[in-house]
C-alpha cells in the first residue's frame, strides 16, 4: 500500500508513473528486521534483553519474550486454559504501575528493579512476579486493569474470540457475509479503510455444474 501511494504521489506531481513490486517474501523478512539488527549486535557478545542463556554466533530463538524491543511476555490468566494468557509489555515509564497492581509497589523504588538496566538480568523473574497477579484474573480483567494504566498488552485470542469479539464486530475488523448454500458465515473484512470508498466484502461465486450433451447423426 505504501509503495503505490508513493507512485500515486510521484505521479500527480510529475505526471510519469512507475511500477510496483512487492514480493510476499521481501514483506515478511521486512518484519525480521530487529532480529537482523541483533544478528549483527552479537559481534559484540551476548545480548542482555534475551532470556537464553547460551549465545552462539546467531540470534537464539527466544519464545516469548520480544527479543530486542521492550521486554514482552505471555503471562498466564484464570482459568489457565491454552488460549488464558496476555502479551504484556514492561516499557520503563509502565513498572511502576505494574508493581503497584501486583502488589508490589516498593519493587518501583528498589534499586535492583527500579530501572531497565537492572531488570534486564531478571526478566523471567519480573515476568513470574506479573504472572503470580494475572494467573488469579479472568484474562479481561487482566486487559482492563493494564489498559487503564496504558500498559502494552494483548490477549492471546482463539479463533472463536475473534470471530465472536463485539470491538471487531462494531468496528468492521469482521464482516458478515451471506450464502445461499451455507448460510451465513463470518471472515475478516479490507483492512484498507478509505474514506470516499468503501470496500464490500461479498462471497465467491458458487460453483457452476454443467452435464455435457452429445448429438448424434444418423444417415439413412
Amino acid at each position: 500500500m505504501a509503495g503505490i501511494l508513493a507512485a500515486l504521489y510521484q505521479r500527480v506531481h510529475t505526471g510519469r508513473g512507475q511500477r510496483v513490486q512487492v514480493a510476499m517474501q521481501d514483506a515478511v523478512l521486512n518484519l525480521c528486521r530487529v532480529k537482523l539488527r541483533d544478528q549483527q549486535r552479537l559481534a559484540h557478545g551476548p545480548l542482555s534483553e534475551y532470556p537464553n542463556d547460551d549465545f552462539t554466533d546467531e540470534v537464539p530463538r527466544s519464545g516469548n519474550a520480544s527479543g530486542g524491543g521492550q521486554p514482552g511476555w505471555a503471562v498466564r490468566t484464570a482459568p489457565g486454559g491454552p488460549n488464558d494468557y496476555v502479551y504484556v509489555i514492561i516499557q520503563p515509564a509502565g513498572w511502576a504501575p505494574i508493581a503497584r497492581l501486583i502488589g508490589r509497589p516498593e519493587l518501583a523504588e528498589d534499586p535492583e528493579w527500579a530501572t531497565p538496566e537492572a531488570r534486564l538480568g531478571r526478566l523471567d523473574k519480573a515476568f513470574a512476579l506479573i504472572e503470580e497477579w494475572s494467573r488469579e484474573l479472568p484474562k479481561w480483567d487482566v486487559l482492563s486493569a493494564l489498559n487503564a494504566h496504558n500498559i502494552p498488552c494483548g490477549p492471546i485470542m482463539s479463533t472463536r474470540e475473534i470471530i465472536e469479539d463485539p470491538t471487531l464486530r462494531e468496528n468492521g475488523v469482521v464482516t458478515e457475509v451471506d450464502h445461499p448454500e451455507r448460510g451465513s458465515y463470518h471472515t475478516v473484512a479490507s483492512p484498507i479503510r478509505l474514506s470516499d470508498s468503501s470496500v464490500d466484502v461479498s462471497r465467491s461465486p458458487c460453483s457452476v455444474s454443467t452435464t455435457p450433451t452429445s448429438t448424434a447423426t444418423s444417415w439413412a
